[in-house]
C-alpha cells in the first residue's frame, strides 16, 4: 500500500466529518465502556470522544495512520495504547473486553467474518458492539454502481469495498443487534449490538 492514501485521509475525509460524521462517532462512541477494543482505528478519529470509557486498546496495521493519530490520542480522556495488529488474527485473551468500536473499517478488512469470530472471541459474553460504516445499498441502480466502481476504488482507497454489505456479515457472525440507524439515504449506517451469551459445552454425564 502506498503512503499517500494515509498521509490524505484526514484532509479528504475533513467536509464529512464537519458536516456529520463528528456528531455520529460522538454519539456512538461515548457508549463504550469499560475496558474497550477499537478495530482499525486509522488516524485515531475516535480518540476524543471516549467519554465513558477506562481504557482503550486499538488496533491499527498502518504505521502512518498509527504516527499521525498520536495527537487525537492526548485528547483523549481515558488512556489509549494502540497496536499493530490485523483484526482476523487479534493479539489479546479471550473475554477480555466490555465495548467494541469500529468505524469506517470493515469495508477494508480482507477477511471481514472471521474479524467478527475475533471480536466475539475477546469480547465478554454481552461486549457492547458498537459500528459505524458505510455498507452496499439496498436500491437497483446504487447497487450496480457500487459493483462497477469498487475494484477501482478498492485500488485508490487501499482495498476499500463499496460494496460490502456489512449489516448481513455482522448477522452471520451471531452478533444481536439492537438498533441500526441509517445516513446519508443508507449508504452508511450505525449499528449497536452485544455479543449475546456463548453457548457452553455439555456438562460430561455424571451418572
Amino acid at each position: 500500500m502506498g503512503e499517500w492514501f494515509p498521509r490524505l485521509y484526514d484532509t479528504v475525509m475533513k467536509p464529512l466529518e464537519r458536516r456529520k460524521f463528528k456528531q455520529i462517532r460522538t454519539k456512538l462512541v461515548e457508549q463504550a465502556t469499560g475496558r474497550v477494543l477499537e478495530i482499525g482505528s486509522g488516524t485515531g478519529a475516535n480518540f476524543p470522544h471516549y467519554s465513558n470509557a477506562v481504557s482503550v486498546e486499538a488496533i491499527e496495521p498502518n504505521p502512518v495512520m498509527r504516527e499521525r493519530s498520536y495527537k487525537n490520542r492526548l485528547e483523549s480522556a481515558a488512556p489509549i495504547q494502540v497496536w499493530s495488529a490485523h483484526a482476523e488474527e487479534l493479539p489479546f485473551q479471550d473475554n477480555t473486553f466490555d465495548s467494541i468500536v469500529a468505524t469506517l473499517v470493515f469495508c477494508t478488512i480482507p477477511d471481514p467474518l472471521q474479524a467478527l469470530e475475533e471480536i466475539r472471541r475477546v469480547a465478554k459474553p454481552g461486549a457492547a458492539i458498537l459500528l459505524f460504516e458505510h455498507v452496499r445499498v439496498n436500491q437497483a441502480v446504487m447497487e450496480k454502481a457500487q459493483d462497477i466502481l469498487t475494484p477501482v476504488w478498492k485500488h485508490l482507497c487501499d482495498g476499500c469495498h463499496l460494496n460490502r454489505d456489512t449489516l448481513a456479515t455482522v448477522k452471520q457472525a451471531g452478533i444481536r443487534i439492537s438498533s441500526v440507524e441509517s445516513f446519508y439515504k443508507g449508504v452508511f449506517i450505525t449499528v449497536i449490538g452485544n455479543t449475546g451469551t456463548r453457548r457452553q459445552a455439555p456438562c460430561p454425564d455424571s451418572r
